[in-house]
């Protein structure tokens, strides 16, 4: 079975205007997302944007871009956008990968889509990696997540979860990590079947993602299987800053 990977690239960033096409090693950052996920196994790449100045230099690039509206309230309102007008089927798997990834590993892009091809009781597959120190446990931006036995999602969010109640009871067991759990941040890398995002976006947004800021809740909340698997590979942090951009482009001179 196959599956596509679908790139949103938004030029407005309140932190970054025109982040998808601030140079890169000669490149636009959104021509490196784009090349790694080339060479991943997706059968089609496609780069999902509002803008024209952005499609314009993805076209010149060699991409195949899909216009998209400007008032998507998310990524997977604007996601299931272009399964709709490229005409996928409901069983067809498509991966979301961010614009603002200039280094994502390939291998995790294949990783999520086989993961989820594998796994009919699911709509979507996601990944995590460990959690190794306190501050990141307790860092309301680091999104924490918990699975069953099976690796189905039991629930995602912004605080510390589960909650290590008896090292936590005192200052001195909050300044290192517990033992007996391994804690999991989640990244933001999915894989989806069609059919679920034609239901997601008719769903009114849920308590919890609204509590949250979380839209993956949404999809829990109306009873979707979501896997979490171990990431095969870490993939390094994106660009949200112009300073973000500069620790990329240190990390390309090394390589």
């Amino acid at each position: 079975m196959s599956f596509s990977v679908v790139i949103p690239a938004r030029y407005a960033s309140s932190r970054f205007p025109g982040k998808p096409l601030a140079d890169l090693a000669g490149k636009p950052m959104l021509q490196h997302v784009y090349e790694r996920a080339c060479e991943s196994e997706a059968v089609r790449v496609i780069i999902a944007t509002d803008d024209e100045r952005i499609a314009h230099v993805a076209r010149n690039f060699g991409a195949e871009v899909c216009m998209t509206s400007d008032d998507h309230p998310s990524g997977t309102d604007r996601l299931q956008e272009v399964v709709h007008k490229l005409g996928f089927y409901a069983d067809d798997i498509v991966v979301n990968v961010q614009g603002d990834e200039p280094l994502i590993p390939p291998r995790i892009i294949n990783q999520v889509a086989h993961n989820l091809m594998a796994l009919p009781m699911a709509g979507i597959a996601t990944l995590s990696e460990p959690i190794e120190t306190v501050d990141t446990l307790v860092n309301p931006n680091v999104v924490k997540v918990v699975t069953d036995h099976q690796g189905m999602a039991l629930y995602f969010s912004r605080a510390p979860i589960p909650w290590p109640r008896d090292s936590f009871m005192s200052e001195v067991g909050r300044s290192t990590m517990p033992e007996g759990f391994s804690w999991q941040r989640h990244i933001g890398l999915y894989a989806y079947r069609v059919k679920l995002l034609n239901d997601f976006v008719r769903w009114l947004p849920a308590p919890l993602e609204q509590t949250e800021c979380l839209e993956q809740l949404r999809a829990l909340w109306n009873g979707v299987g979501i896997h979490v698997d171990a990431a095969d590979e870490t993939p390094p942090a994106g660009v949200d800053t112009p300073e973000d951009l500069e620790r990329i482009r240190q990390l390309l001179v090394l390589k």
